[in-house]
């Protein structure tokens, strides 16, 4: 069982508030978290909907919930009510961080908009993580990780080197967490920019625009050369119909002869010498040009050998390669074990629960885990105990 730390991080003493809720702002505040801010989560009286996915032991707290909010405190309040606004307002007054993910004319309607809380608290970094600018048609449309997948072109993508096309999506959230990460960077450079100033400011992290940008670096391709009418877009080598972990006569390897002298010793080592004097493969220029030959060449050839055998003449030849792991199979991980990359804690309410360790290491200012995922409203007392300190002084 793992010991719960005292908190630490670059971000020591860094007041957050929380108003976002799912996945996206949760993930960017548990960033935050783990590098030592103290983060206080803004429920609605019901709660984050996340609490109530499954699998859980208990309705509010589901396995989703606890893996994305640890390093936080929870207080419920109903921002319809003046007096539980002006509760807000007053937590707001002091800290440095504003996180929401509500839509921004929302935002505006409960008194909350930046221009507002801009006069209340100056050096405030009021940081907004949704769906589309504020400058387009599409703002204030809903978006949701699936949506945003379909629009921003990755399902597209995904589907592009299937036998027949058929755009999917990736098993994964990916545009609420590569935003979420997005937020997170944008946060601390406002951060670092507000010890120069001594200002705060407004921070906008769309997520079709930041997953339009994060899917076109290497697939804007022939578009970058605003000269060609119709470029062809898609960066070749990843679209390969075979570009996938590849079969053995036992299972599956993921394998990536990329340099010259790796497909060199791949085709030498399988017998193919004669694909080693081929130009079309062995020059970098030329071989983009062929890569789904070769990707094929590559599928047919991996399923003549096991995977060990495999295994042991790619690491001899030093071509990278790997196990494909199941996400079960990540928790007996040697490589994970070895570091100690997962945790086990004593849950008030849920018993034994594992969570992932931080992944980022600081050599003087490292990041902890030192409060549990918490129940609804478990931090309520919070603002009864800032009342009492007021009174007290």
């Amino acid at each position: 069982m793992d010991a719960l730390h005292q908190p630490s991080g670059p971000l020591l003493g860094l007041k957050v508030i929380d108003l976002s809720s799912v996945v996206m702002g949760p993930y960017t505040s548990q960033i935050l978290g783990d590098m030592g801010a103290e983060v206080l989560k803004i429920e609605s009286i019901d709660g984050d909907v996340f609490r109530y996915t499954a699998p859980s032991k208990h309705s509010t707290m589901s396995a989703s919930f606890i893996q994305l909010n640890r390093n936080k405190q929870s207080i419920s309040l109903n921002l319809k009510n003046l007096e539980e606004k002006a509760k807000l307002l007053e937590l707001i007054s002091s800290a440095d961080v504003l996180l929401y993910n509500i839509r921004p004319r929302s935002m505006t309607k409960l008194g909350l908009d930046y221009t507002s809380l801009q006069e209340l608290n100056p050096r405030l970094i009021y940081c907004g993580v949704y769906g589309f600018s504020e400058d387009g048609p599409y703002s204030g449309k809903p978006a949701y990780d699936d949506l945003i997948q379909a629009m921003s072109g990755l399902a597209d993508l995904q589907g592009r080197n299937k036998i027949e096309y058929k755009p999917e999506y990736l098993n994964t959230v990916i545009a609420d967490k590569v935003t979420g990460i997005t937020a997170a960077y944008a946060i601390s450079m406002a951060l670092y920019e507000r010890e120069k100033s001594g200002l705060g400011q407004a921070v906008d992290v769309p997520m079709f625009e930041t997953m339009v940008s994060f899917n076109l670096m290497e697939h804007m391709a022939e578009a970058t050369f605003t000269d060609n009418p119709k470029p062809n877009m898609g960066y070749g080598r990843v679209l390969s119909k075979s570009r996938k972990p590849h079969q053995t006569k036992d299972g599956f390897i993921g394998i990536l002869p990329y340099t010259s002298a790796q497909w060199e010793r791949f085709f030498i080592l399988s017998g193919l010498e004669h694909h080693a004097k081929e130009d079309r493969f062995m020059n970098p220029a030329l071989r983009g040009q062929n890569i789904d030959e070769m990707y094929s060449i590559l599928s047919e050839t991996m399923k003549t050998k096991t995977s060990e055998e495999w295994f042991v003449l790619l690491k001899d030849a030093d071509i990278p390669m790997a196990k494909v792991n199941t996400v079960e199979s990540l928790l007996e991980d040697e490589h994970l074990k070895q570091i100690g990359f997962f945790k086990t804690y004593q849950h008030p309410t849920e018993g034994n629960i594992r969570l992932t360790d931080i992944p980022t290491k600081f050599s003087r200012t490292p990041g902890t885990i030192y409060r549990l995922p918490p129940n609804l409203n478990q931090d309520a007392d919070l603002l009864n105990l800032k009342k009492k300190c007021e009174k007290a002084s």
